[in-house]
């Protein structure tokens, strides 16, 4: 790897960081109480202002249960094959589809089967979310509306309004999700004379 490659890399550090915090719902402070590295420090080093070194990457990397490599974006060198590591938040699985910092991020979410439909606990979060079901059947709760999509249906949605996602008959559900920070929308086409349209838009 040659210098430029070594600046470039450093300096994707950060953005990355940044949007990894935001993608997680982790606040500064929050990623400051559980890492033991300083709030201002964190700032710096999410905004290039400050260098990331081993000592600041290895507590980052075990708070958001991450490779160390995954956070500086190393290139890889030979190995043509993508590394998919999934997630596990709120008792559902997410398998992150793109490395990119920044921009829209794309996931495959598995919510698992539950002996009984779990109740709705609506949440909020900045940014624009698409989705379209795989397998099984999805409640999606926006504000007031509650909806059942069924696989093969999609939808997008603000995620400034109190949202939740689980299975509409506690069966387990697969859904691909685009989700963008500050209102990136994702938009998918379908043919305007199908009867039934599989998108949503709410």
């Amino acid at each position: 790897m040659d210098r430029e490659t070594d600046n470039e890399v450093l300096d994707s550090v950060g953005p990355r960081l940044r949007a990894l915090r935001r993608d997680r719902g982790i606040t500064l402070a929050d990623l400051a109480a559980t890492t033991g590295v300083s709030e201002s420090t964190l700032s710096r080093l999410e905004n290039g202002q400050r260098r990331p070194s081993l000592e600041l990457l290895l507590p980052l990397a075990r708070t958001y249960d991450v490779p160390l490599d995954d956070l500086v974006g190393a290139p890889r060198t030979g190995d043509p094959r993508i590394h998919l590591k999934p997630i596990r938040r709120f008792g559902m699985t997410f398998v992150p589809l793109s490395r990119r910092p920044g921009g829209v991020h794309a996931f495959k979410m598995v919510i698992p089967a539950q002996p009984e439909p779990l109740e709705p606990t609506p949440q909020t979060h900045e940014g624009f979310e698409w989705l379209y079901v795989l397998n099984g059947r999805l409640r999606l709760v926006i504000g007031e509306r509650d909806l059942t999509l069924p696989a093969g249906e999609a939808a997008e949605f603000d995620t400034s309004l109190p949202h939740w996602l689980g299975s509409a008959d506690g069966g387990a559900v697969e859904l691909l999700i685009l989700f963008g920070l500050q209102g990136v929308r994702a938009h998918v086409r379908t043919d305007p004379h199908r009867s039934s349209q599989a998108e949503r838009r709410l």
